[in-house]
């Protein structure tokens, strides 16, 4: 496209803004969210990005989901199930720790918007475990 419908060099710098203010998890996992309701509006033929924005795009969730967060496999098995995994665990472990610090709207958006993209959780005695819908 010629444009795009979504500011992807403000929203990489709101990353390295909330980086660089103590690691601030409620932004950084807001603005996963931000990207993630873009990029399947994209898939919908709903926005528009250009080719330098996809890039770009694509290189800051390289770079903050997998290098920063750290959730690429040790043994370098980048398999699609196994990075859907960790990303989801990593969320789950945020929202134990928002829900340790008394932020339950926190703890409740994250599972909300989870609930949102098809990923059920379920708290029990042994901790929280998901189920994909």
């Amino acid at each position: 496209s010629n444009s795009s419908s979504f500011d992807v060099s403000n929203w990489r710098q709101q990353w390295y803004d909330a980086l660089n203010d103590d690691f601030n998890s409620p932004i950084l996992i807001a603005n996963l969210f931000d990207v993630v309701k873009f990029i399947n509006q994209l898939k919908e033929n709903k926005a528009t990005i250009t080719a330098e924005d996809l890039k770009l795009l694509s290189e800051t969730l390289k770079d903050f989901v997998f290098d920063v967060l750290g959730l690429v496999d040790e043994a370098d098995n980048n398999s699609q199930t196994e990075k859907l995994e960790g990303t989801i665990e990593l969320l789950i472990q945020l929202r134990a720790e928002a829900k340790a610090n008394k932020d339950y709207a926190l703890s409740d958006q994250i599972r909300n918007q989870l609930l949102d993209l098809g990923i059920q959780l379920k708290d029990g005695r042994e901790g929280t475990s998901y189920n994909l819908n």
